[in-house]
């Protein structure tokens, strides 16, 4: 289960307790539990080697937890280029705007690859501070062929 899906899950019960003070009460125990569960991620991400955790980062679950709990050593930007690359397709970013949250990108190449479902998914796992993407489509080549046969010039 990813860290997105797991989110929704949550917000799915959360939205069940919506009634008066249930609501609270639900909020405070998610609360509870992030900061239960990002103490101990912290302690772990500080005894783990470096190599060990460079590892660990392509793994969407963990990179997941590590960015919710701010303890993904990479910034945005190296974070950015590592879900991009994790895609079928080649994709060349064109700018992010921190402000706004949104990314451009241009496809390296025309034809099929992977949807735009498929790049916010990666995002979404290794870059949340990405809300909007702008997909760029690669320009068409001019294809240039023979001249037309002689009977079809126009006159």
């Amino acid at each position: 289960m990813t860290a997105e899906e797991t989110g929704l899950r949550i917000q799915e019960a959360l939205d069940h307790l919506a009634d008066g003070e249930e609501q609270g009460a639900g909020e405070q125990l998610v609360r509870e539990l992030m900061a239960f569960y990002g103490d101990g991620l912290t302690r772990l991400v500080r005894a783990l080697p470096p190599q060990a955790l460079g590892q660990l980062l392509d793994d969407p679950a963990v990179a997941g937890l590590l960015v919710l709990h701010d303890l993904h050593p990479e910034d945005v930007t190296a974070r950015i280029a590592r879900a991009l690359a994790s895609l079928p397709e080649p994709v060349e970013q064109l700018g992010f705007d921190p402000g706004t949250g949104g990314l451009r990108l241009r496809r390296t190449r025309s034809g099929c690859g992977c949807s735009e479902q498929d790049i916010e998914a990666a995002l979404a796992c290794h870059a949340p501070e990405v809300t909007a993407v702008e997909l760029d489509r690669a320009p068409q080549l001019l294809q240039i062929g023979t001249r037309p046969p002689a009977s079809a010039e126009v006159r």
